[in-house]
């Protein structure tokens, strides 16, 4: 199919589908002799599960990261969407509730409490990505933040500050190459420190770098400590990976 017709299939933009492509989402499998995109079976198949993942509000990053793991399973992520799809529904019906019953009482003809008002509101997570990190993303870390928080709050604090003294010794040679002797021996220590909290192979301490750059939320913390820290610890991390790989 042209991206016109894929675009019109599947409700979206010729625009979107081209950005898709940039971004390394999802890359139609053929051209024609003129150069115009065209799109296969298998294509389409990747485009509705990149749609899934948009309605339940993934971002692009994690989707790519997502669906290009070598063991995505595309049948067990359809029966997440099930499940999570559902779910959804389940919240936007509790709030179609609270809405048509604050339209009652705006006209007097009912009498809500605060609590009433707010019935199905939940903006403080999004449940549904949670479910994907258990699956997909970084599990690891999250076995890793409940070890910490088991920790006695002296405990907490004296890891929290040799975390923050290696983050500040990493942001203090970001000038510097990842893969100098250097740096790769500060790395080398942050690799340490993790595997004090949880279990990081190389491969998974390579992956967990790519998170820092991929996921917002690590790398608006990690820049906290110099600007770029993120990615530098990204470039340094696979580094030390390929080079400790059994």
């Amino acid at each position: 199919m042209m991206v016109k017709e894929v675009a019109a299939l599947a409700g979206i933009s010729v625009r979107t589908l081209h950005h898709y492509d940039e971004i390394g989402l999802l890359h139609p499998s053929g051209t024609t002799e003129a150069g115009y995109r065209v799109y296969s079976e298998e294509d389409l198949e990747r485009l509705q599960q990149i749609l899934f993942f948009r309605e339940l509000d993934f971002p692009l990053k994690q989707i790519r990261e997502i669906i290009s793991r070598p063991d995505f399973d595309r049948r067990e992520a359809m029966e997440l969407h099930h499940k999570l799809l559902q779910e959804k529904r389940v919240r936007l019906e509790r709030m179609i509730d609270t809405l048509e019953k604050t339209m009652k009482h705006d006209k007097g003809e009912i009498r809500m409490t605060n609590q009433e008002k707010f019935a199905g509101f939940d903006f403080s997570s999004n449940p549904y990505e949670q479910e994907a990190r258990e699956r997909w993303g970084d599990k690891t870390v999250d076995e890793s933040n409940d070890r910490f928080n088991k920790l006695s709050k002296k405990e907490q604090g004296q890891m929290g500050e040799e975390m923050n003294a290696i983050y500040r010794r990493l942001a203090a040679m970001c000038h510097q190459s990842p893969v100098s002797d250097e740096a790769q021996r500060a790395i080398g220590e942050w690799y340490q420190f993790l595997n004090r909290m949880g279990k990081y192979s190389p491969e998974a301490f390579k992956g967990l770098g790519q998170m820092y750059v991929d996921d917002e939320r690590f790398t608006r913390n990690i820049d906290q400590f110099g600007e770029g820290l993120a990615a530098f610890m990204r470039d340094a991390m696979a580094e030390y990976a390929d080079r400790h790989q059994n």
